[in-house]
């Protein structure tokens, strides 16, 4: 199914398009006057309100004999809406074109591998990549699935396609050896919220008319948490040790590394602070408790020892 533009799909935005589910207006002006002329709004509401609609204004189908919203020669009660339907020769497939619906075997064959693609280039790329991919085709894509009631389906394979993506990243940082573990682990943490910040403005849509509506949840969060799940919690017990050690050796890894990893993981989950107060205390304001005066010379002497560690690397005072 050949894909539209936005501004294909009528005015209005989803929530009127939400009334109907096929998002049709079929009265005068509509959507299917502006597919099949303007004699098709007659018909199409003779069709859906029955004998006792008043017509439409617009020129009547010259070819469709009528009298009072019934077929002439088609008698009532001898073969009724079935009748009517083989006279004017409606068959299965000119109903999905005049309904301009998408079947759950439209969803799955045509707009469902559109959005697997684009997320499989999204949870994959580097910083500064460029992605072949049309954001306008991969949004009008959710709009149109949100509109048609596919919301469930497509909230169901997202899940999944990232919660796959998340495993095999996790297993990838099983396998790393400890001296590229932290920048291995801070390389899929910045990649994947990167992805985030294009993945969920593309699916907005479905976020604002079923994760918020019915499930009361926000897509971000959803996410995030995913990787708390299946990589974050995974890993933390392994990577903490390595993060202390390398806060005690200056310059193991780069000073931005450190505070990725550190405030990423603050995000994923603030109660890890507990686990190295100090270290989450260089790089996330207010963790510890105020200073008191009693422990001044304390303070002072870290700053010695953090000076003199500074010199024997080379950096003058």
């Amino acid at each position: 199914m050949e894909e539209e533009s936005m501004e294909e799909e009528g005015g209005g935005g989803c929530e009127a398009m939400m009334d109907d589910q096929n998002h049709n207006n079929w009265g005068a002006g509509g959507y299917g006057r502006h597919l099949l002329g303007s004699a098709a709004a007659p018909l199409g509401d003779r069709l859906l309100r029955g004998p006792a609609a008043e017509p439409t204004s617009g020129p009547e189908l010259s070819d469709v004999p009528e009298a009072n919203g019934v077929l002439r020669g088609c008698e009532p009660g001898k073969g009724g809406a079935g009748a009517i339907a083989a006279a004017i020769n409606i068959n299965a497939s000119t109903s999905k074109f005049l309904m301009n619906v998408i079947t759950i075997e439209d969803y799955k064959s045509t707009y469902w591998p559109k959005l697997d693609s684009a997320i499989d280039q999204l949870l994959t790329q580097s910083p500064g990549d460029y992605i072949p991919i049309s954001y306008e085709q991969i949004y009008s894509c959710v709009y149109k699935c949100v509109c048609q009631q596919h919301s469930e389906q497509m909230y169901s394979d997202l899940i999944k396609k990232i919660t796959n993506h998340l495993e095999r990243v996790s297993k990838e940082l099983q396998a790393s050896p400890p001296d590229l573990y932290i920048e291995r682990f801070n390389v899929a943490l910045g990649q994947y919220m990167g992805a985030l910040q294009s993945i969920v403005p593309l699916f907005i849509y479905m976020n604002k008319f079923y994760i918020e509506t019915k499930l009361n949840r926000d897509l971000k969060d959803d996410l995030i948490k995913l990787f708390t799940e299946h990589v974050a919690e995974k890993h933390i017990y392994n990577l903490m040790p390595l993060l202390l050690e390398a806060q005690s050796t200056p310059f193991q890894i780069t000073p931005s590394t450190m505070a990725n990893i550190v405030k990423g993981l603050y995000t994923l989950r603030p109660e890890w602070v507990q686990m190295a107060p100090a270290l989450f205390s260089k790089f996330i304001p207010n963790i510890l408790p105020p200073a008191v005066e009693s422990e001044l010379q304390e303070y002072a002497a870290q700053d010695q020892k953090l000076q003199r560690e500074l010199m024997q690397n080379g950096f003058d005072r």
